[in-house]
């Protein structure tokens, strides 16, 4: 796609919300403001570009929110958008007030969703990956995954304390949609004995064999971190533990929508500054449907057709620590 010349550029935020969002959001209107562009918020994601919920923003529309969880232009899944009808209002409606690029801080959905838009209408699109789940391949870290597994850290931290004060076992479900990395994080920082991810196949035999040796050393704090997108689940497994091992005190703990909220960390604030700072340069030299991400704490740029195709994938040098330290 040719190098247009931006003027005024449009940002949202899609799919699930990640804390970090209004980090990038605040950092994509002032490094846009300081470059001379006129920069509008879309509110609700491509819902918003489709009812023409999208507004002007200065420096002061994004005052105070960098500490902020959640996201100020809201977020939602926009089934119209899917259809080439809602496309194309969608695009009158950026045309009217002269948005000629996009930043879309989102996951693979929102970037499919850009790409398609991008390829009709000729309007350059940059991805942000904001999502808990850290799914996007061409980013070590997606916006809101640091905050999300610190939050799951803090919550299975405090679960070990009662699990240890009753001599009980603990099974803690954790986010991540298809994909396993909060739950291999988080349990490897918070000395899981077992983890179930959907990135490798859940042996319930071995996993039995193993809490029933754990019994017999008279190990009596088991925790086991399952990722929502494992086959079985949190409560599947209690209720096979609970036949298998019937003098296992068992408990489920799903922790659901609190990894999604909060202060984003340092981490995350830092990395979504980072993001949006590129990815307004991205528009302003010509670098067009891309991802902006970091790799080996350099930044990075994935063809929007490319992050949408390629996942993320857990290296065997984590499953080799998993089951080491977990032993």
């Amino acid at each position: 796609m040719g190098s247009k010349k931006v003027s005024k550029i449009g940002v949202l935020t899609s799919g699930g919300d990640a804390p970090g969002m209004n980090a990038a959001i605040r950092a994509v209107v002032r490094t846009g403001i300081y470059n001379g562009l006129e920069v509008f918020g879309i509110m609700r994601g491509y819902s918003g570009m489709i009812d023409d919920d999208i507004h002007p923003m200065n420096s002061r529309s994004v005052a105070n929110i960098i500490q902020r969880g959640g996201t100020i232009l809201k977020t939602a899944r926009s089934m119209v958008f899917m259809e080439a009808e809602g496309r194309k209002l969608a695009y009158e409606n950026l045309r009217k007030r002269g948005i000629d690029g996009l930043v879309i801080i989102g996951g693979d959905g929102s970037f499919k969703g850009a790409q398609k838009f991008s390829n009709e209408f000729d309007i350059p699109c940059i991805g942000l990956p904001g999502t808990i789940d850290k799914d996007i391949a061409g980013s070590d870290f997606t916006i809101g995954f640091d905050t999300a597994v610190n939050t799951a850290v803090e919550a299975i931290d405090k679960i070990r304390d009662t699990a240890d004060a009753h001599d009980r076992l603990f099974i803690v479900e954790v986010m991540g949609r298809d994909a396993g990395y909060i739950a291999l994080h988080s349990g490897i920082a918070t000395g899981a004995e077992n983890i179930l991810i959907p990135e490798t196949e859940t042996d319930i035999e071995e996993l039995i064999q193993s809490l029933s040796e754990q019994e017999k050393r008279k190990k009596l704090v088991n925790i086991i971190v399952v990722a929502e997108g494992d086959k079985y689940g949190a409560n599947e497994i209690s209720s096979i533990v609970k036949k298998r091992l019937p003098s296992a005190d068992t408990r489920v703990c799903i922790l659901g929508h609190i990894q999604r909220g909060g202060s984003p960390t340092c981490l995350d604030r830092l990395i979504a500054s980072r993001m949006g700072f590129a990815a307004v340069e991205c528009l302003l030299n010509g670098t067009n449907n891309v991802m902006v991400g970091i790799l080996n704490n350099q930044l990075h740029y994935t063809p929007l057709d490319h992050a949408i195709k390629a996942k993320q994938k857990i290296s065997e040098d984590w499953l080799r620590i998993v089951k080491i330290l977990a032993s």
